[in-house]
C-alpha cells in the first residue's frame, strides 16, 4: 500500500472546508427543492417577488460560497499530494524500478477522497442541526405560504457522494501526472523545477542581504503556501464582516453561523500553512542557528515574509463582502420594500481587523517559539 488511511488524516483542512461548504450549500439547496414546491401556491405581486428574490438567494450563496470552496479545496488537494510525493519520491521510485506503472501506483492515492468524504458528511448532518431553525425562520414571512421541510436523497448525493468520488478521481489522475518522471530522477531525489532564477542586473539586486534574499526566496519557492495564509484571512476578514451586516439584511442565525465559518476556516488554513512553512524550513532555520542567526531573525526571514500576504488578503475579503452584500441588496432584493441601503461599515471593519491582528500575530508568535527549540542535532537524526 503507497498511501494509507494515516497519510490521509494530514488532510483534515480540506475535510473543514468540505463541511462548510456543504453546510452552507447543502441547507440551501434542500430548501431550495422545498420551495419549488409553493411555487403554484404562490399569488399576490409581492409574494412573487419575494418567492423571486429567495431563489435568486440561494443560487447566489450556493455558487460563490460553494464554487470559493471547491476551488480551496482542489488548490489544497493538490498541494498535498505534491507534498507527499516530494516526501516518497524515493519510494516510488523503487516501485517504478520494480515495474509498476504510474496508473497503478496512482490508484492508491484514492484514498485522498476519505477526508472530502469526511467533510462532506460531517457538513450533510451539520444541517439536520441547523435546518429545523432555518425553515422557522424563513416560514415567519407573511408573503408565501408555510414551507415544509422534507429530505431530499438527491442532495446527499450531490454533496457527499458525488463530491468525495471526483476528489477520488482528481487524486489518482494528479498523482499519476506528478509522478510521470525518470526512476533515476525520483531515486536520487533529483527534482527539476520549471522555472530559472534570473539574477537581476541591479546592483541592489546583487548585494542583496542573506535575509532579505532568504525572504524572498521562501515567498517564491512555497506560492501556495502564499494563496493559503491570504485565503485564511480572506475568510477571517469577509466573514466577520459579513456577519455583522447579517443583523440588519438576514437573520440572527444566518450571521452568526457566517461568523463561526469564517473563524473555522480562517484558524484551520493558517494553521496548516504556518506548519508546513515551519516543517519545510527546519533544516534551514537549524543551518542559521548554527551561524549565529537569532530567532527573531529566523522568524522574520521564514515567517514574517507572509505578513503582508496576509494583510492583502484581508483587504481582498473586505472588498469581497462589501461587494457580495451590495449585489444582495441592489440586485437579489431590488424590488422589495423594506429592505434597508448596505452602506460600507467602517466601525465593524476597524473591529475585525483588530481582532485579526491579535491573532495572527498571537499564532506567529507561538510558532516563532518552536522555531527556538529546533536543534541541528535533530535534523541530523533525520
Amino acid at each position: 500500500m503507497v498511501v494509507g488511511i494515516k497519510d490521509a488524516r494530514k488532510l483534515i483542512g480540506i475535510s473543514v472546508i468540505s463541511c462548510c461548504a456543504v453546510l452552507v450549500c447543502a441547507m440551501f439547496t434542500n430548501f431550495y427543492f422545498d420551495i419549488l414546491q409553493i411555487k403554484d401556491m404562490v399569488s399576490g405581486e409581492m409574494a412573487a417577488i419575494f418567492y423571486d428574490a429567495q431563489v435568486s438567494t440561494i443560487k447566489v450563496v450556493c455558487f460563490v460560497s460553494g464554487g470559493c470552496l471547491l476551488v480551496t479545496s482542489v488548490i489544497m488537494l493538490f498541494f498535498y499530494i505534491k507534498h507527499y510525493i516530494d516526501i516518497h519520491k524515493k519510494e516510488l521510485g523503487i516501485l517504478k524500478a520494480l515495474g509498476y506503472s504510474d496508473l497503478k501506483i496512482a490508484k492508491h492515492f484514492w484514498i485522498f477522497g476519505v477526508s472530502v468524504f469526511q467533510g462532506t458528511l460531517a457538513g450533510y448532518c451539520g444541517t439536520f442541526l441547523l435546518m429545523p431553525r432555518f425553515y422557522k425562520l424563513q416560514n415567519k414571512d407573511h408573503y408565501l405560504p408555510e414551507i415544509t421541510m422534507h429530505i431530499h436523497p438527491s442532495v446527499f448525493v450531490y454533496f457527499v457522494i458525488l463530491p468525495a468520488a471526483a476528489f477520488a478521481v482528481l487524486a489518482i489522475a494528479y498523482a499519476a501526472f506528478k509522478i510521470r518522471r525518470p526512476v533515476l530522477q525520483l531515486i536520487r531525489e533529483d527534482i527539476r523545477t520549471s522555472y530559472k532564477i534570473r539574477r537581476s542586473p541591479n546592483s541592489k539586486e546583487r548585494d542583496c542581504p542573506f535575509l532579505e534574499e532568504l525572504r524572498r526566496s521562501t515567498l517564491k519557492s512555497r506560492k501556495t503556501l502564499v494563496f493559503f495564509i491570504m485565503f485564511a484571512s480572506f475568510c477571517f476578514s469577509s466573514m466577520t464582516q459579513m456577519s455583522a451586516s447579517m443583523k440588519d439584511l438576514a437573520s440572527d442565525m444566518m450571521g452568526m453561523m457566517m461568523l463561526a465559518i469564517g473563524i473555522v476556516l480562517a484558524c484551520t488554513t493558517l494553521f496548516m500553512a504556518i506548519t508546513t512553512v515551519i516543517g519545510g524550513n527546519t533544516k534551514t532555520i537549524a543551518m542559521m542557528r548554527v551561524f549565529g542567526y537569532s530567532k527573531r531573525e529566523c522568524q522574520r526571514a521564514i515567517l514574517g515574509c507572509y505578513r503582508p500576504m496576509a494583510y492583502i488578503g484581508f483587504a481582498v475579503g473586505t472588498v469581497y463582502q462589501y461587494a457580495l452584500l451590495r449585489l444582495m441588496v441592489d440586485v437579489v432584493f431590488e424590488d422589495m420594500e423594506g429592505i434597508p441601503v448596505y452602506e460600507f461599515d467602517f466601525p465593524v471593519m476597524f473591529i475585525s481587523l483588530a481582532a485579526f491582528l491579535v491573532i495572527y500575530e498571537v499564532v506567529m508568535y507561538y510558532y516563532s517559539a518552536r522555531i527556538k527549540k529546533i536543534s541541528m542535532k535533530e535534523i541530523m537524526l533525520e
